[in-house]
């Protein structure tokens, strides 16, 4: 029987853990869960204490996406029935961190679907951003995705934070998710931001038919890439989208993928993200023990747990609200 609290302090010393080791947190027997979590939680309380902070999206535009992701309501190949619009007004995105500054999210969160952002797009972005930064003690994240390096420099000098483009899956599993870009093209995305100074944000979607060794190399991939946040979704498979009625996940298995992720990764912020309701369930607060961060409110096209729900779990479960936010503190 692995003794995790052993790993984990091999780990806080430096170590990294091995393939096998990887595996056997993601195989490991049920009733271990509670000495894995532990282990996670020695590695989370050492870089993070007690604090948990949070995140909100505004999804700033929505569906009309050339892309073919499999798992995406929001492209154009998907029938899934679901609202779309343009690019929002510069005020829309501005009232959005209002509510996120009200909610006490230390993050928000400017997303808009499509392979990239148009001039126009990034412009309203960015005149958005700089009002946001006077008004607002928010760290601001954008995923518009796919960037061209003197858009990223744009973002950067208008006062973006953080990048957030996602690798989802591991570079062999990518094909089968979309044909559209390139793995490659994802990295590409997330050294640009690197490359201007922007704080790197890049995670995945676990439950789309990949492997466990697909999850432990993602995990691996983050590492290599130095992502400073890692947001963790779990599928929540919509109807209309290729990937439509799989359900691969339990909330223990969900567990065991969060304490990976904070083994393999233990000075970053991992992100409980999409799908944490619908898959953790009544397990969501045991996350905390792995992960040190949440979103807040709904996702993009998914509705998420009622904000003061969340709040109320933070309370109950004696952790504290990390309210350092500009400047993002890694």
């Amino acid at each position: 029987m692995m003794n995790w609290n052993k790993l984990a302090a091999d780990v806080i010393d430096g170590y990294e853990i091995s393939d096998q080791e990887a595996m056997a947190i993601l195989e490991s027997p049920d009733d271990d869960i509670l000495s894995l979590l532990d282990g996670a939680y020695d590695i989370r309380k050492k870089y993070y204490g007690n604090k948990v902070k949070l995140n909100m999206i505004i999804n700033t535009k929505t569906g009309l996406c050339p892309e073919n992701c499999g798992y995406c309501a929001q492209s154009i190949y998907a029938k899934t029935p679901i609202e779309k619009y343009k690019m929002m007004d510069k005020e829309t995105i501005i009232s959005g961190a209002e509510s996120a500054h009200k909610l006490n999210s230390g993050t928000y969160c400017i997303v808009a679907s499509g392979r990239g952002p148009t001039n126009r797009e990034l412009d309203i972005v960015t005149t958005a951003v700089k009002e946001i930064k006077g008004k607002y003690d928010l760290t601001v994240c954008a995923c518009l995705g796919i960037l061209k390096p003197e858009q990223a420099q744009k973002l950067k000098e208008a006062g973006v934070d953080r990048y957030n483009h996602n690798i989802n899956t591991s570079k062999e599993h990518h094909e089968n998710i979309t044909t559209s870009h390139t793995y490659d093209d994802r990295v590409s995305t997330v050294q640009e931001a690197k490359n201007v100074g922007i704080s790197p944000c890049s995670g995945v979607i676990v439950g789309m038919k990949e492997t466990l060794l697909d999850v432990i190399q993602m995990a691996r991939a983050l590492k290599e890439l130095d992502a400073d946040s890692i947001p963790v979704n779990f599928l929540h498979a919509m109807d209309g989208t290729p990937l439509e009625g799989t359900d691969e996940l339990s909330p223990l298995y969900c567990l065991k993928v969060l304490s990976l992720f904070r083994y393999i990764n233990p000075t970053k912020e991992i992100r409980i993200s999409g799908g944490r309701e619908v898959n953790l369930r009544s397990l969501q607060p045991l996350g905390l023990y792995a992960a040190n961060s949440i979103f807040i409110g709904d996702y993009l096209t998914t509705a998420g747990q009622e904000g003061t729900k969340d709040h109320q779990m933070l309370k109950d479960l004696g952790f504290e609200i990390d309210y350092e936010s500009a400047g993002v503190s890694i």
